[in-house]
């Protein structure tokens, strides 16, 4: 049997030789999950023996890990907006960044009477699960291609209480919708152009479902169906809050008819990067 301490520098040896980014935290992350135990724990018992099962457990999410399967799809969960979502390599792994669509909709639809709205990709239903917590009044649609993914944002609606205000339906953006009216349009479309695929992290172009990343052209058809089509469903001064790409923020911009849309604002997140649009279509 080893100690914390000697499994420690071995799986940090492995992870770093593997090129894994800060070996030693990535260690630490896999060990407490292994052992069901807090950082406190492993931090203050180096000198604590793992039995069999937790050497064999171990072993198994290091060797996981080593090859750039994220921490996120091998314990199962991500923290998104203060909440636990589970996540599967089904859905995406939510993102710091689409925190910025969350706070803007809370934002739009606190306060408002039989406030509604509609997500276009649900995916693990971080964005609508976390807006729904908060604005207890709100109702809304959760749209997806993915059945699988449709059922990951059930689960996770259902673990934090919001399934009886959220209509879960499969669809290819608005295919489903028919007379339906919302305050509020919210999206976090495939917007990774396919020729940039290749590029991007191994945790994410191995990993991650390719249908959430990319809409294998240009990166921009969605973002366009998603525009075009929303007004339809957007009451009088409705909104549309959709997360952009890097460097996208020019061309999207000329897609918004100003015959149809008043505000268009494109904001940037914490790091400076324009990462979300937000427009309202004419009263």
């Amino acid at each position: 049997m080893s100690s914390i301490a000697q499994i420690l520098r071995k799986a940090t040896d492995v992870l770093r030789e593997n090129g894994i980014a800060e070996p030693r935290r990535e260690a630490v992350s896999l060990l407490t999950f292994a052992l069901e135990k807090d950082k406190t724990f492993v931090i203050a018992h180096s000198e604590h023996e793992l039995s069999g099962e937790e050497e064999k457990r171990l072993e198994e999410f290091l060797k996981r890990r080593a090859s750039h399967e994220p921490f996120q799809y091998i314990c199962g969960k991500q923290e998104f907006y203060g909440l636990d979502f589970t996540v599967t390599k089904d859905v995406l792994i939510p993102r710091p960044e689409t925190e910025l669509i969350v706070e803007n909709a809370i934002e739009i639809l606190r306060g408002k009477e039989n406030a509604e709205f509609c997500e276009v990709g649900i995916g693990s239903g971080c964005i609508s699960v976390s807006i729904l917590h908060k604005v207890k009044t709100a109702k809304a649609i959760g749209l997806d291609i993915s059945a699988t993914a449709l059922e990951i944002a059930r689960t996770n609606a259902e673990a934090h209480r919001v399934l009886e205000r959220l209509k879960l339906e499969k669809s290819d953006v608005f295919e489903v919708l028919c007379d339906e009216k919302f305050d509020l349009i919210v999206s976090n479309p495939p917007y990774v152009p396919s020729k940039d695929v290749e590029t991007l992290q191994a945790e994410v172009r191995n990993f991650e479902p390719l249908l959430s990343l990319t809409d294998g052209k240009d990166g921009f058809s969605i973002i366009e169906k998603i525009i075009d089509g929303a007004p339809k469903f957007l009451k009088e001064n409705g909104l549309l809050l959709m997360e952009i790409g890097f460097n996208q923020a020019s061309k999207v911009e000329e897609m918004f008819s100003p015959d149809i849309w008043c505000i268009i604002n494109i904001l940037p997140d914490l790091q400076g990067v324009p990462r979300m649009v937000k427009a309202q279509i004419e009263g």
